[in-house]
């Protein structure tokens, strides 16, 4: 049976590329390959040709998956993938053909440029699929929603394992077990656990420092289940937090909420930035906060938009974003507190279910 959604999809895209002047785009990008086809493998090229069946070219490795998960014509390649596309184009006799100019490598393009004849064209076409990609389904959000869960009960149960004397490589070793014993294929990004002042590094990986008494520790980490992401982050002190602590996370708590009231439908994304820069800054930490207040996800962990200060996209009802607002003091920590939020016409629903609530352990 046909996947409605997906097919909406590509009538979409085609939509797009035919007002280009193009006829036919080629798609080389394997999450956009998925998107538009349904199809999971590590090597795909989907081309797509307005009111015509799409053709997914891979190898014979996934000629039996190729079949069972699209509704493509699948054609299968022994050589290189750009060969197989190049001569359908030439078959097709097309002449304008649209490509990925962010997503395609250079010896790609070469190559494609390459077998192709004189009088064929390829003409970039921006981020059109991405653009579309921007606003999730009901059914897309769902997915997320259902991802989350996995990180935020593998969060539940990784924690009970924190105390002085684990590593931070061994709780984040945890942390990804237990989201694969949920149901994720893998973790959506390198888990983050950093603990005592190295939690003041905002992407810090995990190392065998073992975990000592009052300190701060933070946890960055999201699942990935059937291709859609989610991502989380929770701050912990490891005893009785003093009070400086205490006022730092109170700080970056009230920031947090801030930027999340400001999420709707209409606003722009920088304008949730400042919210939480604002909340920041009458606490004099605004200079210790250095990164974007968050990021769209989807079938990838980092997608448009961007929630930063020069951001201007105009946030739409059915976009899935992080709300991640940190303050980072070297020699003191980390403090950094991430929900998922999907954006609705009045404000927006937090997919993260976890307490945002200072944990002591």
């Amino acid at each position: 049976m046909l996947d409605t959604e997906t097919i909406h999809r590509r009538h979409a895209v085609s939509s797009a590329v035919g007002a280009q002047g193009l006829e036919a785009l080629v798609v080389s990008a394997l999450v956009n390959v998925r998107y538009l086809s349904g199809f999971t493998g590590s090597n795909g090229a989907l081309v797509l040709e307005p009111d015509r069946e799409p053709v997914l070219f891979t190898d014979p490795r996934y000629q039996l998956q190729a079949a069972q998960e699209t509704s493509c014509r699948v054609r299968v390649s022994k050589g290189p993938l750009v060969e197989a596309v190049s001569k359908h184009i030439v078959r097709r006799r097309l002449r304008r053909i649209g490509f990925e100019n962010t997503r395609i490598s250079f010896e790609a393009h070469r190559a494609l440029d390459k077998d192709l004849p004189m009088g064929v064209t390829l003409s970039p076409v921006g981020t059109v699929i991405e653009q579309l990609r921007m606003v999730k389904s009901a059914t897309e959000i769902e997915l997320i929603r259902k991802s989350m869960l996995v990180a935020s009960t593998a969060f539940k149960r990784a924690i009970r394992r924190a105390r002085p004397g684990v590593t931070e490589a061994e709780l984040a070793a945890e942390i990804d077990h237990q989201m694969r014993r949920l149901g994720a294929q893998k973790p959506a990004f390198e888990t983050i656990v950093a603990s005592g002042p190295r939690s003041a590094l905002p992407h810090a990986s995990p190392t065998q420092l073992a975990l000592k008494p009052n300190q701060l520790l933070l946890i960055d980490m999201g699942a990935s289940r059937a291709g859609y992401a989610s991502d989380m982050t929770r701050t912990l002190f490891l005893g009785s937090p003093p009070a400086k602590v205490q006022r730092v996370y109170r700080a970056v708590l009230q920031a947090q909420l801030a930027a999340i009231a400001s999420v709707r439908e209409g606003a722009a994304a920088g304008d949730v930035d400042l919210a939480a820069r604002r909340r920041l800054r009458a606490e004099g930490l605004d200079r210790a906060f250095m990164h974007s207040t968050g990021h769209g996800l989807g079938l990838e962990i980092h997608e448009s938009p961007r929630l930063g200060r020069r951001d201007k996209t105009m946030l739409r009802a059915g976009m899935v974003v992080t709300v991640e607002p940190g303050v980072y003091l070297e020699g003191f920590g980390g403090i950094r507190i991430e929900d998922t939020v999907a954006v609705t016409t009045h404000g927006c629903e937090i997919l993260t279910p976890d307490s945002k609530e200072l944990t002591a352990l």
